[in-house]
């Protein structure tokens, strides 16, 4: 599983040029889910991020995590995150968990981190056609992977 966190001062989700989901101050996080992956990366992954420290303090160090700064949470599924670009100029996205595999670990991700940080969290729509738009704060932006616990 890899998450793509992205500190945000705004992010929507916008399907058919409708507003589907909107946050203010917090994180934007692009959810690939692996072919294999299971409740035990959910749940290492749910604890990283509430508990990783990027959010600046007082003294403009990254020194706070998500639930110190009240910040949001908006989840997009990103299957993209597993494209492999080793061999041609197309990727190729064999990685990537089929859709009956990814959709309900997709579901349970947002429902823990719902439980972690005692919030209702945003979503947008698994395997819809999004657009995004977001304000990056900083800008600050880290890759998680579960398989390398990094």
């Amino acid at each position: 599983m890899r998450a793509l966190l992205q500190r945000v001062k705004e992010a929507k989700v916008f399907i058919d040029q409708v507003l589907h989901s909107e946050i203010h101050s917090g994180l934007l996080i692009l959810l690939g889910i692996e072919k294999g992956d299971n409740t035990e990366d959910i749940n290492w992954l749910v604890k990283k991020i509430s508990q990783l420290r990027i959010f600046s303090d007082d003294q403009k160090k990254m020194n706070l995590n998500i639930q110190d700064i009240s910040g949001e949470v908006l989840i997009v599924s990103q299957f993209t995150l597993f494209a492999s670009t080793y061999k041609g100029n197309r990727p190729g996205f064999t990685k990537a968990a089929e859709p009956e595999e990814a959709k309900p670990l997709y579901f349970s991700f947002i429902n823990e981190m719902s439980k972690q940080l005692n919030q209702d969290i945003k979503s947008g729509v698994f395997a819809a056609d999004m657009d995004i738009q977001l304000i990056n704060e900083g800008p600050v932006t880290i890759l998680i992977d579960t398989k390398n616990k990094e």
